[in-house]
């Protein structure tokens, strides 16, 4: 996935929203999980926060093997962008389900009042990767004491986190603003450039004297490609939010067992992205959909406990604009559970 972002919108598109949608009220945790419509197709809109890429290589799969069909449903991609507020048209009801690129956008959206609520993690482990190059390397969070880092704009606040965290002062780290270009790292104008690790093209460049030091072992430990919908949807159509993780899963599943063929399925899609690019990343997708907890509690799986610690992680660096989310208005396990027989176990 090409990601030029980490939370996925910055506050000020929150805050926006919240004024567009202070009427909306969260209604709690509550599921209503009812039989399946004898006729007729519920269309999935799902909104991405990121253009169409290998992270839904999953959902791809499951739509031309027809596993949305069986389960009554019709999938439609809505691709996000940089401009595009994925989160607030969800919120809005323009479109009834979501993947956004990182969880922090979720707890910021629930605590500026928009009613959303995570149902499954994409990723087990998020792919935000410190690079830097042989010569000069950053192994650990102490390495970065003295460098120049350049961050996009919206991962300032996980550079912060990853150096409160482990207890390294901010003015001892130098910071600029990048975009996806990766030559300053490789010119020596920067010490340190961020990016996502399943962005290999961009990576390039960096060949095998790169260095990487993921945000997760660092301390922060985020889930990526989060899921999620709102109160309401999950209030009134419950089974259909079932049923398109049921899809969901069953095509993640797939693509592990076939990654190239998934490349394939994912290129007749979108015929824009590089097939090199794409067989290269798809063993790193795969990698961070795919672990031993995915072994254990099958695809998608989350947990309450990482959760609360991100929450109090951004809660510690007053990052919420209203007070911080609650656990159980975030984040729900109702879908995994009622999907806990569906979902592939592997790790």
């Amino acid at each position: 996935m090409t990601q030029d972002t980490t939370y996925g919108f910055a506050r000020r598109s929150v805050l926006k929203g919240m004024a567009v949608f202070s009427g909306l009220a969260a209604t709690g945790t509550y599921l209503s999980i009812k039989p399946a419509a004898a006729a007729g197709m519920y269309k999935v809109r799902m909104q991405l926060g990121w253009l169409a890429s290998n992270g839904i290589l999953g959902e791809v799969a499951a739509d031309k093997l027809g596993y949305f069909a069986e389960e009554g449903l019709e999938l439609q991609i809505v691709p996000g962008g940089p401009n595009i507020d994925g989160v607030a048209s969800v919120a809005s009801g323009a479109n009834n389900f979501g993947s956004i690129s990182s969880s922090p956008s979720l707890m910021l959206a629930r605590s500026a009042g928009l009613p959303i609520k995570c149902i499954a993690a994409g990723y087990q482990q998020h792919p935000f990767t410190y690079f830097s190059m042989s010569g000069n390397p950053v192994r650990k969070p102490q390495d970065l004491i003295g460098k120049k880092v350049a961050t996009q704009g919206t991962a300032r606040i996980l550079l912060r986190a990853m150096l409160a965290k482990n207890g390294i002062p901010e003015d001892q780290v130098e910071v600029s603003v990048m975009g996806g270009d990766m030559a300053p790292l490789k010119t020596g104008q920067v010490d340190v450039a961020t990016g996502w690790k399943t962005n290999v093209g961009a990576l390039s460049v960096l060949g095998e004297e790169r260095v990487d030091m993921s945000l997760w072992d660092s301390g922060i430990q985020l889930y990526a490609n989060p899921y999620y919908t709102t109160d309401d949807v999950l209030a009134d159509h419950g089974d259909k939010v079932v049923a398109t993780i049921r899809a969901i899963s069953r095509g993640w599943g797939w693509a592990h067992a076939n990654p190239e063929a998934a490349v394939e399925v994912l290129l007749e899609r979108y015929p824009n992205l590089d097939r090199n690019s794409e067989m290269k990343a798809v063993d790193l997708v795969l990698g961070y959909s795919f672990n031993e907890k995915t072994a254990a509690g099958g695809w998608g799986v989350m947990t309450k406990e990482n959760w609360q610690a991100q929450i109090d992680t951004y809660d510690g660096l007053k990052q919420f604009t209203g007070s911080a989310p609650q656990l159980d208005d975030i984040m729900t396990l109702d879908i995994l559970n009622a999907t806990a027989d569906v979902r592939p176990k592997i790790g």
